[in-house]
């Protein structure tokens, strides 16, 4: 058997086959993207703005659920893949069993200390009298279900780094059609409210951590009994094993991943600015604004986030393996793609911002002005982050966590803390709405001048 039969990651790809390759991770992200946005569609079609504006304020509790879990799963991503890369198959099988396990003991003491200190917490992030019940509401379920979206994170980079990105994509599909159905069910029909939204998100976590729980259990020993099990058993490299307690590499892991815990926690503490600032400028319904573009971006920096999730693998095992050649054609095959994507997904901001905006509230109403002026001017954004999402996930593949946080750091805290303190005392929410397309333009000529400085240590150039 050849290695690229035993490894999927050992491929000579090309531009269409590396595409090809990510693809699944792109719709999958793009579905996470999709059934994250539904949520807030139903809720602020089905049940007020006012709950809308809730989910927002503690919306930086998830941040920061969100970014352990991508942590652990890119920094650990990038350890088992280069060992995987260097030959060391038993080893890295140890490891990733020992990085899901950890995640899954941080998200039940999530919960733990979360519960405890709901109350404290809530107030602690702005919440008005008004707003209160629904935060606590909201919150309340989203803690119970933190082991769960911990793993499904987890899984997301895990499966790629598997040669199973496929697997990936079809549970991502699945969780975000039962999160619609739920959600329709919950608040549509049985008009729960906005614990109907937290119950869909939270079953649409359990799919994809149960079923791949069950598959990195189960998957080995069960092509063990196939006939052709002494080739085909071989293809999926990644099982769960009696993991060896070794704190370096979870150390390892959390340094490599530094960058993507910083990005989620920046975006947690950004996202309280913008909530409070908006709050003084524009009132509740500023907050709602704020609250559409937010979840809007999310939605559509999937295809770079999806994208990056699916090459980083491929850097870490070229670069582990020594293969300097592939190396060098995967990074430049990225980074064309990702600037005729950017250029798409800022055409497509710019041109569709009005008809975002009327999914979430009445043509005629305050908050649909607000959101689509806001989107007139934040679409520029996207013609720079995908550069910085890239490069970042680039650097952490290549094991180089300072360079990868640093920009990570800038573009979603930095430079917006800056640019948020300082505009909109002068051109209100103007102010605020360029804030983010700076942050990332700014970012961009740091991530330019990074790349350049590293390119004769990793030879990606």
């Amino acid at each position: 058997m050849t290695e690229t039969q035993k490894n999927p990651l050992a491929e000579s790809f090309n531009a269409l086959s590396l595409i090809r390759f990510a693809f699944p991770s792109m719709v999958m992200m793009l579905f996470m993207g999709l059934y994250t946005i539904v949520d807030t569609i139903f809720v602020a079609r089905f049940v007020d703005t006012n709950a809308l504006s809730s989910i927002n304020i503690v919306c930086p509790v998830i941040n920061l659920i969100v970014g352990l879990g991508t942590m652990l799963a890119t920094g650990g991503s990038a350890v088992v893949a280069k060992k995987m890369g260097n030959g060391n198959t038993e080893e890295a099988r140890s490891n990733f069993t020992l990085i899901v396990v950890a995640g899954a003991v941080i998200g039940l003491l999530i919960t733990a200390a979360g519960l405890v200190f709901l109350d404290e917490i809530i107030w602690g992030l702005g919440a008005s009298e008004i707003l209160f019940p629904y935060c606590r509401d909201y919150l309340t379920i989203q803690l119970i279900f933190a082991a769960f979206n911990m793993m499904q994170v987890l899984y997301q980079n895990l499966f790629v780094t598997a040669g199973k990105p496929t697997l990936g994509l079809a549970l991502a599909v699945l969780a975000g059609i039962a999160n619609i159905v739920f959600d329709y069910v919950f608040i549509v029909l049985l008009q729960v409210g906005i614990k109907g939204a937290a119950i869909g998100t939270g079953i649409g976590y359990m799919i994809p951590s149960i079923i791949g729980t069950i598959f990195f259990l189960m998957y080995h020993s069960m092509w063990k009994r196939l006939p052709v099990a002494g080739s085909v058993a071989k293809r999926s490299e990644l099982h769960f094993c009696k993991p060896d307690m070794d704190v370096s590499v979870l150390l390892k892991s959390c340094s490599n991943g530094a960058s993507e815990l910083v990005s989620q926690c920046s975006t947690a503490v950004t996202t309280f600015l913008f909530n409070v600032t908006m709050m003084k400028l524009l009132g509740e319904d500023g907050v709602a604004a704020i609250t559409v573009l937010i979840y809007s971006q999310f939605l559509l920096t999937t295809l770079y986030i999806g994208f990056s999730m699916g090459t980083a693998p491929v850097v870490s095992y070229n670069y582990g393996s020594g293969n300097v050649k592939q190396l060098k054609k995967t990074v430049r095959i990225c980074f064309s793609f990702i600037a005729g994507i950017s250029i798409f997904v800022f055409s497509f901001s710019l041109l569709g911002g009005e008809s975002i905006a009327k999914l979430f509230a009445e043509d005629n109403s305050n908050v649909f002005e607000i959101t689509k002026n806001g989107f007139s001017i934040f679409s520029f954004s996207f013609l720079f982050s995908g550069c910085n999402i890239f490069s970042s996930a680039l650097f952490t593949a290549l094991s180089n966590g300072k360079a990868s946080a640093a920009i990570s750091f800038l573009r979603t805290f930095g430079f917006i803390m800056v640019f948020l303190l300082a505009l909109p005392r002068f051109l209100k929410a103007t102010g605020v709405w360029l804030a983010v397309p700076l942050a990332e333009l700014f970012t961009l000529m740091l991530t330019v001048s990074l790349i350049c400085r590293h390119r004769k240590q990793y030879h990606y150039f």
